[in-house]
């Protein structure tokens, strides 16, 4: 019989597996027992070594010889499953503790990077809120200007034709300059109404309640980070509050009130069961 071994050290994924391949029983014999082996990664102290050994069972080729020891396949299981020991025990619960721990690093390392990432975001946003204000500013600017060159073209074109006037496209320039300030006036319109329709908007969300603490989350940053609601007391009722800054559309949201997701009285529902949300729409 052909015994594989494959070992991980604990810093990669904490994890130990053995691969038994049969290829022939007649001339192999092996031994069973307990090895303890040391922490290779880990130099910090000797105690630390002896706290942080872990008991592995495996088998070893011994002989060649019929007449020497003979392992059939029925002792092969039983070694294999019989009762673990108090000392196994104790160290696969240490190590199920161990992976425990790593688990949890890694959990806290990627919701520490979705929160730089939420921050980085959040900048991108506000650098983009920032150019929207002042192209619109520099639009508005231009539109009074041009509404003024609006006026003055039509104040032109109400004096009267004079003598001699040429005509473009079968009208006299004054009323082709007046057709074509006010096409232009009419398309500088529409553009600061797109404009306003990509800037972002203060939106009061509150949730009103006897609560000791009350938040929200939604599809508004991706369900990714609650926002924490202040309380206003009143003498029969408590409401909570708080400004979110969100561009128009339409977004889902749901309030995490003392540790519990509920929905709000307050704003229209979509969904049924876990899956129902309070919708919140930005014109």
């Amino acid at each position: 019989m052909e015994f594989g071994f494959l070992r991980h050290c604990l810093e990669q994924n904490l994890t130990l597996s053995w691969n038994l391949k049969a290829s022939s029983l007649g001339s192999l014999a092996t031994i069973s027992h307990l090895q303890r082996l040391p922490l290779s990664m880990v130099a910090s102290s000797r105690n630390h070594y002896k706290n942080s050994l872990l008991l592995k069972r495996y088998l070893v080729r011994v002989g060649s010889t019929e007449e020497e020891h003979s392992l059939s396949e029925d002792s092969l299981d039983d070694s294999i499953s019989r009762p673990l020991t108090s000392d196994e025990v104790t160290s696969f619960i240490y190590l199920k503790s161990l992976l425990i721990d790593n688990q949890r690093s890694k959990i806290v390392k990627k919701l520490s990077e979705a929160n730089q990432h939420n921050r980085f975001l959040k900048r991108q946003l506000k650098t983009q809120e920032d150019e929207i204000t002042s192209i619109k500013s520099e639009l508005a600017i231009m539109e009074l200007e041009v509404q003024a060159l609006v006026n003055l073209a039509e104040e032109i074109a109400n004096l009267g034709i004079p003598q001699g006037s040429r005509k473009i496209s079968g009208k006299y320039i004054q009323s082709h300059l007046l057709t074509r300030l006010d096409a232009v006036h009419n398309k500088l319109k529409e553009q600061i109404k797109d404009v306003e329709a990509a800037q972002s908007k203060e939106v009061n969300v509150f949730w009103i309640g006897m609560a000791e603490s009350v938040q929200v989350m939604g599809s508004f940053d991706g369900w990714s980070q609650p926002e924490d609601l202040s309380p206003e007391y009143t003498a029969s009722f408590t409401k909570f509050s708080t400004t979110l800054v969100l561009r128009p559309g339409r977004y889902e949201m749901k309030f995490l009130v003392d540790g519990e997701w509920q929905i709000s009285r307050e704003f229209p529902t979509s969904g049924e069961g876990m899956l129902e949300n309070n919708v919140l729409v930005v014109e």
